[in-house]
């Protein structure tokens, strides 16, 4: 068992690269001692001295009083040597992401420090549980793993282990809500929570890319326009360097002995062979000057007269907000039973392709155009069949862009950009709550802070509801029959009572 903490929390962080820096810097300025370390000879001096300048830059801006900018630099200190992390309650690892390096530091580190002082990990990708195993004492061991940059991203996954003590965990909990972040608690599982549920963002997007459904920039503005997110799936990925996103795509990828939902992009593969890493080298997905991205033009609106539109009957009463739409824009419409002979054939599939839904319904595949009805607003999504005439096609576009809105023109995909993007987060959160990772809550509160989601996975679930992102997921697996689409069972039981998908197992 591990002893309460008695004395004055004093927190030693071994490593004093960015991570290290902003958890020193986060540690001082929440009133907790700390003393830096790094085997170079002066890093640890000049990470110091570069945390008092951030904090005069920070008291400069007035987002500390000169005082608490003072006060806190006189908690931090330098270790000279590892045995003066004698004294510490807590040490925090935040060296180079290797197995054996943050093993032999915690070996070490075992033959220094008192009974009662907790290890830590802020690794993001490896097992805490392998970590712990080469210790005398597993049981001090934890996972605290805080975002770049520290002092900006307030979340911080409190990852414990089998053999992690009860009380190890709740007082990093404690010590995280003291510096003002959000505490979030984990099982020892690859990816711990943020890094597992960002998966689907990125890689149901780089499958949409290999697929030839649209451009990279075009996805992007779906999922920024239409969706909602911050930043699209390739910009983030330029941002990020595929030198670093690619090799934790693939390490998640194997750690789940390839499990389909996880499965890596050969386009990710390739591009990181060629050096195309993103802004840090110039080119990416996109091209950088002096880093600046390229600016793409947008989709040229067709200049064609209008056709009449016409739905079927059973999507005009699924989504009467898009018959109102299309009655704003000036649309003439067609609404009887079948489609008079010239109008256009329009759809609106949920996981289905236009395709699928033209052949189901017995509808002219050449007049026949989709549009994505869970996305209405924002940047409108509209796809037709492999044989769809142009003049339908560039005349529904036409429609959909006369009231200023931008509207994307893509290949015929199951689910569209959005749906099928959104559905495969939703799923995955889904599963790491049937896992037992961690709470609904945490999960979403997780993502929310850590990945920058317009909302989190089981909340963006709920807005569509349960049985619309079953169904799109169904309608993918159907067409695709890949497991990669294969629905969580939290997804399916909560779709079949109705209930929200946050709402936690019964114990």
């Amino acid at each position: 068992m591990i002893a309460s903490n008695k004395k004055a929390e004093l927190i030693g962080v071994a490593g004093s690269g960015l991570m290290g820096q902003g958890i020193a810097q986060l540690m001082a300025q929440a009133g907790i001692p700390v003393l830096l370390y790094d085997t170079r000879q002066g890093a640890a001096e000049e990470a110091r001295a570069k945390i008092l300048d951030m904090l005069d830059k920070l008291a400069a801006k007035g987002r500390l009083s000169a005082q608490m900018a003072q006060e806190a630099g006189q908690r931090l200190g330098v270790a000279g040597d590892l045995a003066d992390f004698g004294s510490c309650t807590i040490v925090i690892e935040a060296i180079v992401e290797k197995l054996e390096a943050k093993r032999a530091l915690f070996s070490e580190l075992e033959g220094i420090v008192a009974a009662g002082c907790i290890l830590a990990t802020n690794t993001s990708s490896l097992s805490v549980t392998v970590i712990a195993a080469g210790c005398r004492y597993p049981d001090r061991v934890a996972g605290f793993h805080f975002f770049s940059p520290v002092p900006l991203m307030k979340v911080v996954e409190v990852i414990s282990g089998p053999l992690t003590d009860p009380t190890v965990a709740a007082r990093l909990v404690d010590v995280a809500r003291r510096t003002g972040h959000t505490p979030v608690r984990a099982a020892d599982t690859p990816g711990f929570i943020v890094n597992h549920a960002g998966r689907g963002y990125l890689t149901e997007s780089l499958r949409l890319l290999a697929e030839c459904i649209a451009p990279h920039a075009e996805i992007d503005r779906i999922l920024q326009q239409a969706a909602g997110f911050r930043m699209g799936p390739f910009e983030l990925l330029d941002l990020t360097g595929l030198d670093v996103s690619h090799p934790v795509m693939e390490s998640i990828y194997e750690q789940y002995y390839q499990e389909p939902r996880f499965r890596p992009s050969p386009i990710a593969r390739q591009r990181l062979a060629a050096g195309l890493l993103g802004r840090k080298t110039s080119r990416g997905f996109y091209h950088y000057t002096d880093g600046v991205r390229e600016s793409l033009a947008q989709l040229a609106v067709p200049g064609v007269d209008p056709i009449p539109v016409w739905l079927p009957v059973e999507d005009r009463d699924r989504f009467p907000g898009v018959l109102d739409l299309l009655e704003r824009l000036g649309a003439e419409l067609a609404l009887g039973a079948l489609p008079p002979e010239d109008a256009i054939c329009l759809v609106l599939p949920v996981g289905q392709d236009v395709t699928t839904a033209a052949v189901a319904s017995g509808i002219d595949p050449l007049r026949c155009v989709g549009l994505d009805p869970l996305f209405p607003d924002g940047c409108r999504t509209l796809m037709a069949t492999p044989v769809t005439k142009p003049r339908y096609r560039d005349s529904m576009h036409a429609l959909l862009a006369s009231d200023g809105k931008p509207v994307s023109v893509i290949r015929d995909s199951p689910g569209f950009v959005a749906q099928r993007v959104i559905a495969t987060i939703v799923n995955i959160g889904c599963d790491i709550a049937q896992q037992g990772i961690s709470s609904p809550q945490e999960i979403d509160h997780a993502v929310t802070l850590g990945l920058g989601y317009p909302m989190g996975p089981l909340a963006m679930g709920d807005k569509f509801g349960a049985k619309t992102i079953l169904e799109i997921l169904e309608g993918l697996h159907t067409f695709y029959l890949d497991p990669r689409y294969r629905p969580s069972p939290w997804l399916k039981r909560r779709a079949l009572l109705g209930v929200s998908l946050l709402a936690p197992a019964s114990e």
